[in-house]
């Protein structure tokens, strides 16, 4: 089966919809940009907590300085893998649309799901969650 054709007829609007991957998001992989991150600041919010650090001049050395970092993690605590995973999902979406628009440039962030609230509660909420913590943050760390 194939997919469908998009429209060459210019009848297709880009509107207000975020690109589905950001190019200014770059996901943390190592273990100890994650360890660096948990002893920066945080903000916990009912459907996850946010860890948020500025990068040193000396880590920009490899890589864009005007990226911003974002890691994801839900503890066994959450539940089993498939509810771990669901929760990594939302967070991943939610930080896919707000992070570009309230994340900050030379930043990093960690977003860490929590047990039967960041896979169960409305997405809404999550986003407003997500977007409350970054203002916490930034407006302490200014």
């Amino acid at each position: 089966m194939t997919p469908p054709e998009a429209p060459t007829n210019g009848s297709a609007s880009r509107g207000n919809v975020p690109p589905a991957v950001s190019a200014c998001l770059w996901t943390i992989r190592k273990r100890a940009d994650f360890l660096r991150a948990a002893r920066a600041t945080r903000q916990g919010r009912p459907g996850m907590m946010v860890q948020a650090r500025k990068r040193g001049e000396a880590e920009e050395a490899g890589q864009d300085s005007n990226a911003i970092r974002v890691g994801f993690t839900c503890s066994k605590k959450v539940g089993n893998a498939v509810a771990r995973n669901r929760a990594k999902r939302r967070l991943r979406e939610v930080a896919r649309l707000e992070l570009p628009v309230h994340g900050r440039p030379g930043w990093d962030y960690v977003l860490i799901g929590r047990r039967d609230v960041t896979a169960e509660c409305p997405f809404e909420q999550l986003r407003a969650d997500l977007v409350r913590a970054l203002e916490k943050l930034h407006g302490a760390s200014s």
